[in-house]
């Protein structure tokens, strides 16, 4: 059962990719915690480095996808990749050392927190640089890349929570946003999902039974959500969905006030 579960949020996964630049990590993070709920208090680091392996393979292949011409937007910004691949690192290592409860309810406030950002501050809903505007989106700075990565591995919620609303208030519409948020993501998942795969030691059950843990990645789960997620990118690419900016922005926020309530209810 908790393999047909993990596919049909694979399918999620995949949708939340390409919409709103979620390689998966708000999504994934709440149900690999339920699918490894027997290793306790270790099952959201696991969740979390689970959810890096599937944001590097989902943000590649969306940005293999994405248009040459939207991904136009992003250059010259080698020293924002660089700074986001480090702080990538720096955080999946913090992922290890961090009590794992502490990871729970950080992943919990950091959400909250976007969710409330996002509502009541003005230039997410209704950024500047619409249609219309004269005035061009701006670049991310580059010294936001490190802090952007670091954190983002940590929680294990990819570079979209921050980058989408930045992006957003920069004065890119919501499909922009979202498309540009994949390579910034792979950029810094790479180096986490290294730290997760080749460093980290397996945890197992209170009997001491291993679950086929690759260093603090549950590979069963990792494929079964990327077999989902996958096909629904190609797809969705190659038709993609003609939403309204507003709604799209609105619906991004939904999704964010699900995750916070998913988790709460998950706390260990």
């Amino acid at each position: 059962m908790d393999l047909l579960v993990l596919l049909g949020v694979g399918l999620l996964t995949g949708t939340t990719t390409v919409l709103f630049g979620f390689g998966g990590g708000f999504v994934t993070v709440p149900v690999v915690v339920w699918a490894d709920s027997a290793l306790g208090g270790e099952a959201t680091r696991v969740a979390v480095a689970t959810s890096v392996v599937v944001m590097l393979v989902n943000a590649g292949f969306a940005t293999a996808v994405t248009p040459r011409r939207t991904l136009a937007a992003l250059r010259g910004g080698g020293p924002l990749l660089l700074l986001l691949a480090a702080g990538g690192a720096a955080g999946a290592f913090a992922t290890r050392l961090a009590p794992p409860a502490l990871t729970h309810w950080a992943f919990v406030a950091y959400t909250a927190v976007t969710l409330a950002d996002v509502l009541l501050r003005p230039g997410f809903l209704r950024p500047r640089g619409q249609a219309g505007s004269s005035v061009p989106p701006r670049a991310l700075p580059a010294l936001v890349g490190a802090p952007v990565g670091a954190l983002a591995a940590f929680l294990g919620v990819g570079g979209s929570v921050m980058t989408v609303p930045a992006m957003r208030r920069a004065g890119h519409p919501m499909r922009v946003a979202a498309a540009l948020a994949n390579p910034l993501t792979l950029a810094l998942s790479l180096p986490a999902a290294t730290v997760h795969l080749a460093t980290a030691t397996a945890p197992t059950v209170a009997d001491g039974t291993p679950l086929g843990l690759v260093g603090l990645v549950d590979l069963r789960a990792a494929t079964a959500l990327l077999l989902g997620a996958v096909p629904v990118i190609a797809l969705l690419r190659r038709h993609p969905p003609h939403i309204p900016d507003r709604v799209h922005a609105c619906a991004y926020a939904g999704l964010l006030g699900g995750v916070v309530a998913a988790m709460a209810l998950s706390g260990p």
